[in-house]
């Protein structure tokens, strides 16, 4: 139940972002800003990944926590709104790999937004904590909605 509310709460959420973000914002900045949001959580991922995955650099929890932090933070911070019309195909010098059949499933949109604000809130619980198993766990289901995501809605 609790994960249908959200579901319902994101999509009401990014519905009203979408109306009064397009409005403030040009169809060029709405994807600029939100590709450098997503090349930040990019950046934020290969930290963790880095000390907890690979281990090819030294586990600091500070770091990691920091990095898992910065990504709910980027994920409940309503990146819904700089999807709104037109931002489609390129405007002006901003190209875009959003498929345009993203713009007609906003309900299912909605849900793995829903889900990337939950596996991301249980990466930064598990990156609080210093269990670096926990942290595996939390890290591989924050790449498996970014994924559901990716694999659905956007071009190669």
């Amino acid at each position: 139940m609790k994960s249908v509310l959200a579901g319902a709460l994101s999509a009401a959420v990014l519905s009203l972002s979408l109306s009064a973000q397009a409005e403030v914002v040009s169809p060029e900045d709405q994807i600029k800003l939100r590709q450098a949001g997503y090349s930040y959580m990019s950046w934020n991922m290969g930290k963790i990944k880095a000390q907890v995955i690979d281990q090819s650099v030294a586990y600091n929890q500070a770091q990691v926590a920091a990095a898992a932090n910065t990504l709910a933070a980027i994920a409940n911070s309503g990146m819904g709104a700089l999807y709104g019309p037109g931002t489609d195909k390129q405007v002006g010098s901003q190209a875009t790999r959003v498929k345009p059949e993203m713009f007609d499933n906003f309900d299912d949109v909605a849900n793995i937004s829903a889900r990337l604000n939950e596996t991301t809130g249980n990466l930064a619980s598990a990156a609080a904590s210093g269990d670096q198993a926990a942290i595996r766990v939390a890290f591989g289901e924050v790449g498996q909605t970014c994924k559901s995501c990716h694999d659905k809605y956007r071009q190669k």
